[in-house]
């Protein structure tokens, strides 16, 4: 049985589209969804389209894409603008890759403070204790080693 996407209360609409009705009232506030009319004396109601646009927000999110950008998207969405949504993405994708950069680095220096840790031996004072104390670790991470 194919389940109707229309004239669904807002309650129904967020479960449609996977999200809490906060969700969708915060998308409002940000310009992101638009809010239906409310009829005199009725609820709003919303549709597919709606449901469609919710689950295209979430998806770029989860790409790692700010609210503001998902604007940005959101105005490309006819799928005429491609160079333009493809240097949104091309953007992300640096961002993404300084991130990994710096994650690898945070992991290094935290596994060698881990073994270091462990090789401690009677009274020595705690080396992550003390890295942190003497700012060493954000050196380390920052590449200033």
């Amino acid at each position: 049985m194919e389940s109707k996407l229309e004239d669904l209360t807002i309650g129904a609409f967020a479960k449609a589209a996977g999200v809490n009705v906060e969700t969708i009232r915060f998308y409002q506030r940000k310009g992101l969804l638009r809010e239906p009319d409310k009829p005199y004396g009725g609820i709003r109601r919303y549709g597919e389209a709606d449901v469609t646009r919710v689950r295209f927000i979430k998806s770029a999110q989860r790409l790692g894409f700010s609210l503001d950008e998902v604007a940005e998207l959101l105005h490309l969405e006819d799928g005429a603008h491609c160079d333009e949504a493809s240097s949104l993405a091309q953007r992300k994708l640096s961002d993404v890759r300084e991130k990994m950069g710096d994650l690898a680095r945070m992991e290094a220096v935290l596994s060698e403070l881990v073994c270091a840790c462990r090789a401690r031996v009677g009274s020595v004072s705690c080396p992550l204790i003390g890295s942190l104390q003497n700012g060493e670790i954000a050196a380390a991470c920052d590449g200033e080693q």
